[in-house]
Parts: structure tokens; C-alpha cells; sequence
């Protein structure tokens, strides 16, 4: 999956999981409803701009929307080697 695809992807899922219809995103982006229907479908690339101005009305970080949830999910399962905290 490429870049565009992988934004596609994640801004459907999350504007879904957010109950939002495509018109109520686009509405609160301040954009045509037919905008946002185009990013979901790959027609087109969002400015980084719109990325952050989309991530915010998500209630996300900008980055969430451009990471594969593949990767997300592996970086969640391999953490860094730390050192245990002594509270004692």
C-alpha cells in the first residue's frame, strides 16, 4: 500500500469509528463534502495542512493517519528494551 492509499484507509476508518458522515467531516474542514470522498477514494493528496486540520477533528495525531496499522500494530508489540523502575 502506498502513502495515499494508507491515508485513504485510515481517514474512512476513523471518520467512521467517529460516527461523522463524509459532509459532517468536509463541514467542520471547511471543504466540499466531494473533497473528502476524493481522499477516501485516492483521487487525491491532501496538503499536510489538512492532514493536521483532519487529524484535530478526529480527535488523532496527524502521523495516525499516515502510518499502515500493520506497522502500528508491530511497533506496539515490540517495545524498546528498558530498564526496570525500582519503587522501592
Amino acid at each position: 500500500m502506498n502513502i495515499r492509499e494508507i491515508f485513504a484507509l485510515n481517514l474512512r476508518t476513523m471518520r467512521n469509528a467517529k460516527g461523522l458522515s463524509q459532509e459532517e467531516l468536509a463541514h467542520r474542514a471547511d471543504v466540499h463534502r466531494t473533497y473528502v470522498s476524493s481522499l477516501e477514494r485516492c483521487v487525491y493528496s491532501p496538503t499536510i495542512d489538512m492532514v493536521d486540520s483532519i487529524a484535530k477533528i478526529l480527535g488523532v495525531e496527524a502521523f495516525e493517519l499516515l502510518v499502515s496499522k500493520r506497522l502500528s500494530s508491530t511497533r506496539k508489540a515490540v517495545k524498546p528494551n528498558s530498564e526496570p523502575s525500582s519503587d522501592l
